[in-house]
């Protein structure tokens, strides 16, 4: 599939996204702490939500994913806290993911699922305990959400009439909830403890990466039983994941190898945000080819290890992450095609799509 170049609105939703990094980010350079960029990432990612959208419901589902973000590193800055071992991780991050599909569903966020959810708890559980106090950490986390948030109000259209609220959409689920939404949340438990699991088994440094890669190729499929184009969508993600990760694990050697200072690192990290934002909906490999690269260097920041080993595990964890994600995708259907749709106001986008012009390809 030809994807569009980047337009106007892809660079102004971009732009939004990175200045809400570029703030924090200067503030923990000029503190001297440009190892806590970790924290400030996932609040940032707070603004990648509600892309195509403006007024009253943008902010809602920013506001939603900024909560679910803080809780995911909440739970990741807990667990390094208390220097949890490896099962401990796969257990929170398995159970957190099926409580944010849950939730992702009810209020119809796009990027769809709980991938940046997970891997935030995942990611920020691998940091090494004492780094920072727990409750400065996820201080960082919520700050850098709101004001992603913040940033994402300014010049919006007149807010939209309706109710677009969190607690509309997550009575619907808990009073009801459709037999498509409770299987995709199956869906995302089985593949993300599957992967986990796996990655207990080879190691410690394995599980996170493992099981966010999991969750990406459920991420295009709607929540009742994928017929044969929702497979293929299925397979096309996979494959984009896995070179659109090779290729950042390229760029990512290519940078460490540089061996810069802390500054620069953390400089470079936050300006990769701008073209992952900006291909995210047009050609989600290209995307990953730069997030990919962003989240190397915000590891090795916090945890810096030999960048070969760290490269080549991340290259191992994808495969593995993809392989066991399609498999579920393929395997755990829904009998009947009818009970799919949950009972929303607005039917879910099966692809997760912002805009209607994008490629298909905005759910992380």
């Amino acid at each position: 599939m030809t994807a569009a170049l980047p337009n106007g609105d892809d660079h102004r939703h971009a732009f939004r996204v990175l200045v809400g990094l570029v703030v924090p980010t200067v503030a923990l350079l000029v503190a001297g702490r440009p190892e806590l960029l970790v924290y400030a990432v996932f609040g940032a990612f707070a603004g990648m939500y509600g892309r195509g959208e403006g007024g009253r419901r943008r902010i809602t589902h920013q506001l939603q994913a900024a909560g679910l973000l803080t809780a995911g590193s909440a739970i990741g800055v807990g667990l390094s806290a208390v220097s949890a071992p490896v099962w401990a991780l796969v257990v929170a991050e398995t159970a957190f993911a099926v409580v944010g599909s849950l939730l992702a569903d009810a209020v119809r966020l796009r990027p769809a699922g709980p991938f940046l959810f997970i891997f935030a708890l995942g990611a920020t559980a691998t940091v090494p305990a004492g780094l920072v106090a727990p409750g400065a950490a996820v201080a960082i986390c919520a700050g850098t959400a709101l004001l992603a948030v913040a940033i994402g109000a300014v010049g919006t259209p007149a807010p939209l009439r309706g109710r677009h609220g969190w607690f509309a959409g997550v009575r619907s689920v808990v009073r009801r909830p459709p037999a498509g939404v409770r299987l995709h949340a199956v869906r995302y438990g089985v593949a993300v403890g599957t992967a986990g699991s796996i990655g207990l088994a080879m190691g410690f440094e394995h599980a996170n990466w493992a099981m966010a890669a999991a969750a990406v190729p459920l991420a295009v499929i709607d929540t009742g039983r994928p017929g044969d184009a929702e497979v293929r969508r299925v397979l096309t993600r996979a494959a984009h994941r896995t070179v659109g990760t090779m290729a950042g694990l390229l760029l990512a050697a290519a940078l460490l190898a540089l061996d810069l200072g802390a500054g620069a690192v953390a400089v470079i990290a936050v300006l990769l945000l701008w073209p992952t934002e900006l291909f995210m909906t047009r050609h989600y490999a290209v995307a990953i080819g730069f997030f990919t690269p962003l989240i190397m260097l915000m590891t090795e920041l916090t945890a810096p290890s030999p960048p070969l080993r760290m490269l080549t595990f991340r290259a191992v964890d994808t495969l593995i992450g993809v392989a066991v994600g399609v498999l579920v995708a393929l395997v755990i259907r829904l009998p009947d095609r009818r009970s799919r749709l949950p009972a929303f106001d607005v039917p879910l986008d099966p692809v997760g799509l912002d805009r209607p012009e994008g490629d298909g390809h905005s759910g992380r």
